[in-house]
């Protein structure tokens, strides 16, 4: 087998299949080192989201909503999954799983929070709870709380400790990892990289974000900019008065995404999106550094909790976002393939990694018969009206904020897009 990505897809699948079937011969290709992209740079939530709605993944061709709940569950298994892998391979990831809050501090956004609530009871296992703001409190205490929803399923990772190790642990049970090995083009059997041509029976495309880089993919996913900041270490007085003493991972209810850890060194890890788009999917180094997004990201962030702390880092990088938003995996003619998790794939890549397995070891599972299996998201638009439409929507979900600050209402903006965002 030979694996393009050395991000968490990819060392997910060689890790199964090599516990699978130790005479495997695997290979894993990666342009740049292990975790080199989002596997190393995430906010690292592990958690059971999935980048589509339930009722969206309903839809599917030969899906169903009973389905759409197996591949929930699965997720919330996934969550486990990674603990436990990480505890008996000596994975030290920082690993806990505390849940994640998701905060109401405005009226409408109270009403979507009752409203997800609602939706999760008719459309999952029921696990998301309402909080009041006095439910809220034990958990975290941030400014203008009016209530807040609660999931169990999730824990706070340092995401780099876990994909160097997951690395580590393949190595370890034979796999080999070349870095500093592009992979241009990939066909059924083979790889190509500068050189030369690696032939396998199956070959796996596991490069995310950096998929547009591969010739003849340059419009399965859009690489969109996910950026962060970290706080130094917090003194004891400060988290006092913060809370988030068991660590759960935290957010709001605002348009534009925006995403929290407590790390296990006593920083604010933060993170959100507003980057831009780059015309013709292009990736580059700098645009991991956008000064507007990261005082942003510092100016939300001592508002959320009435802090003034020094903040000592700031990253970023891309995330694969589909056409449809709707990750999927699949395996066709010695060509398999995971991806376009739109920013929910420490967990999902899991998920992804033993599914990928059983495809690969022509296992029929409960895995395998997923609803995301075999999905194929329709192409993004060529450009220009690629870099229009994807940076329209970034720049609407911002307005649709605003919009809602100044109205009291829930956005019209928010309502038009929903449909092209998952929703």
């Amino acid at each position: 087998m030979v694996i393009v990505g050395a991000g968490y897809t990819g060392l997910w699948t060689a890790y199964y299949l090599a516990k699978a079937d130790p005479s495997l011969r695997i290979v894993v290709l990666e342009a740049q080192t292990a975790g080199f992209g989002a596997s190393g740079r995430n906010g690292g939530w592990c958690s059971a989201l999935f980048p589509v709605s339930s009722r969206r993944l309903a839809s599917l061709r030969g899906s169903s909503r009973e389905a759409a709940i197996e591949l929930h569950r699965a997720m919330q298994a996934s969550v486990n999954e990674v603990g436990l892998v990480s505890a008996a391979e000596g994975i030290d990831c920082d690993y806990h799983k505390g849940g994640t809050v998701v905060l109401a501090r405005t009226q409408v956004q109270l009403a979507r929070a009752r409203a997800e609530v609602d939706a999760a009871a008719e459309w999952g296992p029921g696990d998301l709870q309402f909080l009041t703001p006095d439910e809220v409190a034990p958990k975290v205490r941030a400014t203008k709380v009016l209530g807040a929803t609660f999931t169990p399923h999730c824990a706070a990772v340092h995401p780099g400790k876990l994909v160097r190790g997951l690395a580590a642990v393949v190595e370890r049970l034979g796999v080999t990892i070349y870095e500093q090995t592009p992979v241009t083009r990939i066909l059924p059997g083979r790889a190509r990289t500068p050189y030369g041509v690696v032939r396998a029976e199956v070959v796996v495309r596991a490069t995310e974000g950096f998929t547009p880089g591969l010739d003849g993919q340059s419009r399965v996913v859009a690489p969109v900019y996910s950026l962060m900041v970290a706080t130094e270490p917090l003194s004891a007085e400060v988290w006092d008065r913060i809370g988030l003493a068991d660590r759960p991972t935290f957010s709001d209810q605002r348009h534009l995404i925006i995403y929290g850890q407590r790390t296990a060194d006593g920083r604010l890890a933060f993170g959100g999106r507003g980057a831009p788009y780059h015309f013709r999917s292009r990736i580059k180094p700098g645009f991991d550094d956008v000064p507007r997004v990261f005082k942003g990201l510092q100016k939300t962030l001592r508002e959320l909790f009435d802090i003034s702390p020094e903040f000592t880092h700031a990253w970023g990088g891309p995330l694969g976002v589909p056409r449809d938003w709707c990750a999927s995996v699949g395996l066709e003619r010695g060509v398999a393939w995971a991806g376009g998790y739109v920013g929910d794939g420490v967990s999902t890549t899991n998920l992804a990694g033993r599914t990928l397995r059983d495809l690969i070891l022509e296992r029929d599972t409960a895995l395998t018969r997923l609803p995301w299996v075999g999905h194929r998201s329709r192409a993004w638009e060529p450009e220009p009206l690629r870099w229009l439409g994807i940076n329209a929507g970034l720049r609407a979900m911002t307005l649709a904020d605003v919009e809602e600050r100044v109205t009291r209402r829930q956005s019209l903006i928010a309502r038009w897009m929903a449909p092209l965002l998952g929703g």
